[in-house]
């Protein structure tokens, strides 16, 4: 029996044996797990980091791309502007615009200012401070709220942070209107996104007026009195005559030269290539002409960067080749069995406008 007893008491000893030695052996690399664990964790931490960070990043690209969607969404001129306000409050806390006319600043609508809007007819100062500097070099400007002058902060207020910005929306390079934007009460001011906002505004304003000319000219040429004044560019305040407009300064006027010429038709003379032709074929080489301008000075608007390479490269015509071939075939629509289709003015107007005259920065590849 004593054997038995015995016997009975093996296991037990064997596992408190276990036991300890497991015990003895955690408790002699609990230190190291805790150091890998440790470890781990913070190796794990930067890529997540990393992680969020480009997360964020796509998300506010997404946004951007989204904002300036919008923009060009705008089936108007003021519907393209108001756009331009609306995602701009994205990315301030207030925003506003001044439309320059004859050297004056006056206030157009605003986002975040509260429901009465108190920007419209703001006279805003272009003589001094942030405001001058952006008008004058067409460039943005920030700076700190008490150097928009006191009538500015007596009427709008100081943002939280005292920092503002002043970006030029320019029209064929003329400064058309001044954006205002701060932080308001949170802060919140994103001054990158703003001018890209602000350029992309700029362009596709451009564009707009070139499509809309490009479409009156073909619904209105029949109806087109025989003699016209020569038209400015398609003025979205066209309606909103600044109350203080400067009386000494000459009045702006933002003219697209190529696109909006006047369509008198010139003195028959020697000299004139389309002296001979009936009044309604001169005509339509006319409106050739203007039409082959609209779509290189688009293709031009819309490839700043590739022209400027091409051009440097001497390899246009193949950067540019779909837009190119694009606006030849919507030339070739509306002219190529007209009167007008021995002129080849679009191509004309590739050498001419697009190349500068100078053939050799088309590249080989272009059909001579």
């Amino acid at each position: 029996m004593a054997k038995k007893h015995q016997d009975d008491g093996k296991p037990n000893q064997i596992g408190q044996i276990v036991e300890k030695a497991v015990a003895q052996v955690l408790e002699s690399q609990i230190p190291e797990l805790e150091s890998r664990i440790v470890q781990q964790v913070l190796d794990a931490l930067p890529a997540q980091e990393g992680e969020a960070q480009s997360s964020s990043s796509s998300a506010n690209a997404n946004a951007l791309v989204q904002a300036v969607a919008n923009i060009q969404a705008g089936s108007s001129q003021k519907e393209i502007l108001r756009a331009l306000l609306d995602a701009g409050s994205g990315y301030c806390s207030r925003i506003a615009l001044f439309v320059v006319k004859a050297g004056a600043a006056s206030g157009w609508q605003s986002r975040g200012f509260g429901e009465t809007d108190p920007v419209k007819d703001f006279a805003l100062d272009l003589t001094t401070g942030p405001p001058a500097h952006s008008y004058q070099n067409r460039v943005a400007a920030p700076g700190n709220i008490a150097e928009m002058g006191s009538a500015f902060v007596e009427r709008f207020g100081r943002p939280a942070n005292e920092q503002m910005l002043v970006l030029p929306l320019l029209l064929k390079d003329k400064v058309a209107a001044i954006v205002y934007a701060d932080g308001g009460e949170t802060g919140q001011l994103d001054p990158d996104s703003l001018e890209l906002l602000v350029m992309s505004t700029s362009a596709w304003l451009e564009v707009a007026s070139l499509r809309k000319q490009a479409s009156r000219d073909e619904v209105h040429a029949e109806t087109a009195p025989p003699v016209q004044t020569v038209s400015s560019f398609s003025d979205p305040f066209a309606g909103h005559a600044p109350k203080h407009a400067a009386a000494h300064v000459p009045e702006q006027v933002v003219d697209i030269p190529a696109a909006h010429a006047s369509t008198a038709a010139a003195p028959a003379t020697a000299a004139d290539p389309l002296a001979g032709l009936s009044p309604e074929d001169a005509e339509t080489h006319r409106k050739a002409q203007r039409f082959a301008r609209l779509l290189v000075d688009e293709i031009k608007l819309y490839n700043q960067a590739k022209v400027a390479e091409g051009r440097r490269n001497k390899d246009l015509y193949d950067r540019l080749k779909e837009d190119i071939e694009k606006s030849r075939g919507t030339f070739q629509k509306r002219y190529g069995n007209t009167a007008a289709a021995s002129g080849d003015y679009f191509h004309h107007e590739l050498l001419r406008s697009l190349a500068e005259d100078d053939i050799s920065v088309m590249g080989a590849n272009f059909h001579r």
